[in-house]
């Protein structure tokens, strides 16, 4: 494809993606597609000769978008807020477009140093003090890792230089909620601490880890010949975005010499409005952070953020250094490919910096507000009509909410809330989620989508009441 071809279709894909959301609205959250239905319509081996755009343009169309849900609806309701604001979206364009790697600073001097500014930006926004640096990572997934490596070589003496974890040390133990991401487990898996190293915490009736009983799990390790290594705390949990009592979760941590990571992923983008900051107290404690704008705050995915304490010893554990990206000035940058895994970066901080520029910190404020409203407005609908009830604190968008008929059994209860959520997602009307709560089926109710206003929550309610009653 040359230049000229180039502008052509890129202004027809623009304008496909801006009717798309434009008209995203009219058509079902979910499509009513059969498991294969795509595959079946694409051929089995590549094409031998060239294909015009147009036609990869047109499969996209009859092939792809029917089987597509969709995230940008504004009555998806499901899994969390994965906003893509469409000045992100050109950040994103403009970052695939102009193809720069970050090897090095050398290779790149304006990704990194954009970078290093705009994370700087999201520090200020959400609070946190200047002690904190920052990188921009993948997913939550690999930030968790990251900090659970970091962790395992500190408390160990940088193991990892010597027979790693598997040089008869005493054992190290990860001490995570009952309620934390799934991530958490595999993070500690991948960085070899093994299932049996890590203690599950029981949690209150907010569904916060309880401390007392962390402090409990800590000192029984230590008693039997067990090192205490990482704590993680969750500021929002998946099921129910119940916070845990980070202050205290450090004041464990700096008495133990543990490492304290927050995982504040999704809800950690509400600590740019000053009124929810009391919801992490005690964060200054941690050793660190991950946050993803890619959620609710409404950068394009992929885009999730590393804050750590002490960046020399994350240098330490991921530095690489071979000769071919040695550069003069070396001593005097960043080199983001020691502050994580891959050698190669993607310039992510193009789709951030282009989001809170079109915005502005108040815009992407009033937004999280309009979601917070929402939720209430939500929660208290669901407590003042009869036989439905509010599961857990709404404490941010988040609403987790069970219909229970009188005279039924808890297994009639599951069975009847699982098949009124797949009415409502077979009427394409509106996606939610399903979820156990303390081992029962429940419905969660994510409010976020860019376009979600109160007209389509309360058209949730209403199409809720008709599925379930």
């Amino acid at each position: 494809m040359n230049p000229e071809e180039f502008r052509r279709f890129g202004h027809q894909v623009v304008d496909w993606i801006a009717d798309y959301r434009a008209g995203v609205a009219s058509r079902p959250v979910h499509p009513p597609v059969e498991p294969g239905a795509v595959l079946a319509q694409l051929p089995a081996a590549a094409p031998d000769d060239p294909e015009s755009f147009e036609l990869v343009l047109r499969d996209v169309e009859r092939v792809l978008l029917p089987g597509l849900s969709h995230w940008q609806h504004p009555s998806f309701f499901g899994y969390f807020p994965s906003n893509g604001e469409l000045a992100s979206v050109l950040g994103d364009y403009l970052s695939t477009g102009l193809g720069v790697l970050g090897l090095a600073w050398q290779s790149a001097p304006a990704l990194s140093e954009l970078e290093e500014r705009v994370v700087d930006w999201m520090r200020q926004m959400v609070g946190l003090s200047g002690a904190w640096s920052g990188v921009i990572q993948d997913t939550a997934s690999t930030s968790t890792l990251l900090a659970l490596i970091c962790a395992r070589e500190r408390v160990s003496g940088f193991a990892s230089a010597r027979g790693g974890l598997q040089g008869g040390g005493a054992p190290l133990v990860v001490y995570v909620s009952a309620h934390s991401h799934s991530s958490v487990e595999k993070a500690a898996l991948l960085a070899g601490f093994g299932r049996e190293h890590v203690r599950k915490i029981g949690v209150d009736e907010r569904f916060a880890m309880l401390t007392d009983e962390l402090a409990h799990a800590i000192e029984d390790d230590l008693a039997r010949g067990r090192t205490p290594c990482a704590i993680v705390a969750t500021t929002g949990t998946t099921t129910t975005t119940a916070m845990d009592g980070i202050e205290h979760c450090a004041e464990l941590a700096r008495k133990h010499a543990a490492w304290l990571h927050v995982d504040g992923a999704m809800a950690g983008s509400a600590m740019i409005l000053p009124e929810c900051r009391a919801l992490w107290r005690g964060i200054e404690g941690a050793d660190s952070i991950v946050i993803n704008p890619h959620k609710w705050l409404g950068a394009a995915f992929d885009c999730s953020l590393y804050y750590v304490r002490d960046p020399q010893h994350l240098v330490r554990v991921m530095s690489t250094n071979p000769s071919y990206l040695q550069t003069a000035l070396d001593g005097r940058v960043k080199n983001y490919r020691d502050w994580g895994i891959p050698l190669g970066r993607r310039f992510r901080a193009l789709k951030l910096w282009c989001l809170i520029r079109e915005q502005g910190v108040r815009g992407l404020q009033a937004r999280l507000r309009r979601d917070l409203a929402n939720a209430q407005w939500l929660a208290e609908a669901v407590r003042a009509a009869p036989n439905w009830r509010v599961l857990a604190p709404v404490v941010l968008q988040t609403v987790c909410v069970r219909h229970e008929p009188p005279q039924r059994s808890a297994d009639e209860l599951d069975r009847h809330t699982l098949e009124w959520v797949e009415r409502l997602h077979a009427s394409g009307r509106a996606w939610v989620t399903p979820a156990q709560l303390d081992g029962r089926w429940m419905v969660r109710v994510s409010i976020g989508a860019l376009a979600t206003e109160r007209e389509h929550v309360e058209r949730l309610w209403r199409d809720m009441r008709d599925a379930a009653e």
